[in-house]
């Protein structure tokens, strides 16, 4: 079975969303339901309809959850020594050696990719390239623009 890699507050927050659908949300939209059947005719009543749309999403949603985290392999960033490599859960200060644009990534677990908040795929071809580097690499990122360069300027273990 293959693993995939998540940082514990990733696994937090996908625990805290199961956690919230399993006992807020289902329970919620179960009681529309059964509110809903006391309406009477069921063939054309719109809020039996839409409560079961929102059940199905809902039933989904927590085998999906469930699915990620039975099959997540939770990596401690904090745990690892301090190598001063670039490896999953690092922070890294980049420049852009075309135009000097200074960037900050964290390599995160597909999940938990989110660009505008700074954290990239372990699978990006950002992440790819610059695993196993060090502060004051330069590395080549291939994008569909083209060739980017960039400088490793800082990598945090935090």
């Amino acid at each position: 079975m293959t693993r995939f890699p998540m940082t514990v507050a990733g696994e937090k927050r996908l625990r805290e969303e199961l956690e919230d659908l399993k006992t807020v949300q289902r329970p919620r939209v179960i009681e529309a339901i059964a509110e809903a059947r006391a309406h009477g005719d069921l063939k054309e009543n719109a809020e039996y309809h839409a409560a079961r749309e929102q059940q199905g999403f809902i039933e989904g949603r927590i085998q999906e959850l469930e699915g990620k985290l039975s099959t997540s392999q939770v990596i401690d960033i904090t745990a690892i020594p301090k190598t001063g490599k670039v490896i999953f859960g690092t922070t890294i200060d980049l420049i852009n050696l075309d135009t000097d644009a200074e960037v900050r990534y964290q390599i995160v677990g597909d999940d938990e990719a989110d660009i505008k908040a700074g954290k990239i795929s372990v699978s990006s071809p950002i992440a790819r390239a610059l695993i196993g580097k060090e502060e004051g690499d330069v590395v080549v990122v291939i994008t569909p623009g083209g060739d980017v360069e960039y400088e490793i300027d800082q990598v945090h273990h935090i």
